[in-house]
């Protein structure tokens, strides 16, 4: 597989400011407040990293999306509560599946198939949920794919 999505350097800094343990705040306020940094790698390549990115917020929109039964049926763009529609993007060509990103504009992974999309987002999740877990957070609100 060329694809991967890799996460590091979990932090929830908006917490303190909401004067809430993680275990006093809504799951939806935790998606929108957990970030890290995001990677797309194709390969060895790194197409592109974000730093503070809402990676819960992804995982959780992605786990979903992999446990419909139309799941490969239709293109992807997370919509997000924190950050620009369409921040990241997978879309289906007949070469495959391909992730880009708002911010980069033209840059596109080179297509995998279906099967290696969902392997890659699958690690995803779970590098997500141990993430989270790191930081102190129960990950129960994110789903498993």
């Amino acid at each position: 597989m060329t694809l991967r999505l890799t996460c590091r350097d979990f932090a929830a800094p908006d917490l303190p400011r909401r004067g809430l343990a993680p275990q006093e705040i809504l799951p939806a306020m935790l998606l929108a407040d957990i970030e890290a940094e995001l990677t797309c790698w194709d390969g060895d390549e790194a197409l592109w990293t974000e730093e503070q990115f809402p990676v819960a917020e992804l995982a959780h929109s992605l786990a979903l999306r992999l446990r419909s039964p139309d799941a490969g049926a239709r293109d992807f763009a997370l919509d997000s509560v924190s950050a620009d529609p369409g921040l990241v993007r997978i879309a289906r060509s007949e070469d495959g599946w391909s992730v880009g990103f708002l911010f980069a504009p033209g840059v596109w992974s080179t297509p995998v198939a279906w099967e290696d999309l969902v392997a890659a987002a699958g690690q995803f999740v779970h590098a997500v949920r141990e993430g989270v877990a790191s930081i102190g957070i129960d990950p129960a609100f994110l789903p498993e794919v």
